[in-house]
């Protein structure tokens, strides 16, 4: 059952009134108020006072006149596609259609042998793309752990190559610095047959985190970005703020404040390369404020991920965001009801891309084998949601109601065996619908253990490779730092 990229829209927290009240308040705090920025920025700033913009260097602060941003954001394309290596998981970024799948960097998996934590390796990364390619729900893949035993002068390379071996859904991640972004960009420049190629239908995206909430320009992530859309590589500009803790407590003003900083970056974009694709990225998150961590299950993350999917849409620039988030430890019902309520909001309210949707535990710390299972089902029964109910001739079937008529029985109908699998959302097999007797019979297995089998059953099959052998020695004769998974 093919889910990916239904329309959502249905859930909209925000009246038309608050959208235009919200979007005016950024551009306010632009103009008014501005960013700062870090050193060693000296190249953007001349490009943003070239551009217009008001620079006072001595006080590091920018500021964006309205009709600055309001040129150059509509530059930025309405629609951007993120594209698979195999052409059957390509993801068309527009008005109200929804992507969901992995996402985050955590730097520890919960071990499937132990069932405790430890630290996140390469050969994690390689499996977990492995279950992904296998999971028809989860729709991309962005990079969901940090591998911890590869060399940091090694590690972007290492990534995107292990993540391309793994599997022909779209890639997306971060890199450590422009050096690391240009061996990615070659290397998919290899896989993909030519930089031209690559250009033509990119299967990588970046994430910039352009921006360190609240209203700051990050020197590295800013250089990143710079680079990504000078070779019209899509970029997500990432900004993460945390009501309470990097933005205000109140979720309208943190919407407002997170607009503001997606409105700079977007505006910057087009400056340096007008079409460029970029994807709106703001993840507005909350602070526990008994400790000031961050708080991934909140509802109002939920609220508030929905909420930017309309103030994406009211500057016509497909967005990118957050579901899927706990702060459970474990694969546990607070991970499943945090998850599925976040999710099913995300994808109602329309969201475009939304990452860590799958695997994610621990507020984004960890991540587990079974959860990608579970986080599977659950986005796809989100999708189905948006699916809605077909009403024709067919599926009204009052020729079959006629048929069999009054005190008759509908299960061996011919309708019912043409419908029977279409009709109804099938799973991937962790939700358990038997009776009590087989379900003892089976084992007495949970859903985690049942999902923890289904992800050993996954990753014992035969794969099919996704870089063909001379290819893939051909890239390890190139880049010499490549390690064996």
């Amino acid at each position: 059952m093919d889910l990916k990229g239904l329309a959502g829209g249905q859930y909209k927290p925000l009246s038309d009134k608050d959208i235009a009240t919200i979007h005016d308040a950024a551009l306010t705090i632009l103009e008014e108020i501005g960013f700062t920025y870090e050193s060693g920025l000296d190249k953007v700033i001349e490009i943003l006072e070239s551009a217009g913009a008001s620079v006072d260097k001595k006080a590091s602060r920018v500021r964006f006149p309205r009709a600055l941003i309001e040129e150059h954001i509509r530059s930025a394309p309405e629609r951007v596609i993120l594209y698979s290596r195999d052409g059957k998981n390509d993801l068309d970024l527009g008005e109200d259609r929804v992507h969901l799948g992995t996402g985050g960097a955590a730097v520890r998996i919960v071990d499937m042998e132990t069932g405790r934590y430890r630290s996140t390796t390469l050969k994690d990364l390689y499996l977990l793309g492995r279950l992904v390619q296998k999971l028809e729900n989860i729709h991309f893949f962005l990079r969901p752990c940090i591998p911890t035993d590869i060399p940091e002068s090694a590690y972007d390379v290492n990534v995107f190559y292990t993540c391309f071996k793994a599997t022909t859904k779209h890639v997306m991640a971060g890199v450590n610095n422009v050096e690391g972004f240009r061996k990615a960009l070659e290397l998919a420049s290899i896989v993909a047959g030519g930089k031209e190629k690559l250009a033509l239908k990119p299967f990588i995206s970046i994430i910039t985190s352009f921006a360190i909430s609240p209203l700051k320009l990050c020197t590295q992530s800013t250089t990143i970005m710079h680079e990504a859309v000078l070779n019209y590589i899509p970029v997500a500009l990432s900004c993460a703020p945390m009501a309470g803790s990097t933005s205000p407590v109140t979720m309208a003003a943190t919407l407002a404040q997170v607009h503001a900083e997606q409105l700079a970056g977007i505006a910057l974009c087009q400056i340096i390369h007008p079409g460029a694709p970029v994807i709106y990225g703001g993840i507005p998150g909350t602070a526990n404020m008994r400790n000031m961590a961050y708080q991934g299950g909140a509802v109002e993350c939920g609220m508030m991920n929905a909420a930017i999917h309309q103030m994406a849409r009211h500057i016509s620039v497909p967005n990118y965001n957050s579901s899927g988030l706990t702060d459970s430890k474990i694969p546990d019902g607070q991970a499943a009801w945090e998850k599925a309520i976040t999710t099913l909001l995300a994808a109602m309210g329309g969201s475009n891309y939304v990452h860590h949707a799958a695997g994610m535990l621990d507020s984004m710390a960890g991540v587990a084998y079974e959860q990608f299972v579970i986080d599977d089902e659950i986005i796809g029964m989100s999708c189905k949601v948006l699916k809605g109910i077909d009403v024709d001739p067919e599926h009204l079937a009052l020729d079959v109601i006629k048929d069999v008529g009054p005190g008759g029985n509908f299960m061996i109908h011919p309708h019912t065996l043409k419908h029977m699998r279409s009709e109804y959302f099938p799973g991937n097999g962790v939700t358990d619908r038997d009776g009590l007797s087989r379900w003892e019979q089976q084992g007495r297995m949970d859903a985690r253990e049942r999902a923890r089998k289904i992800a050993a059953n996954l990753l014992d099959a035969p794969e099919a490779p996704c870089i063909p052998e001379d290819l893939d020695l051909a890239i390890k004769d190139k880049f010499a730092e490549i390690m064996n998974i």
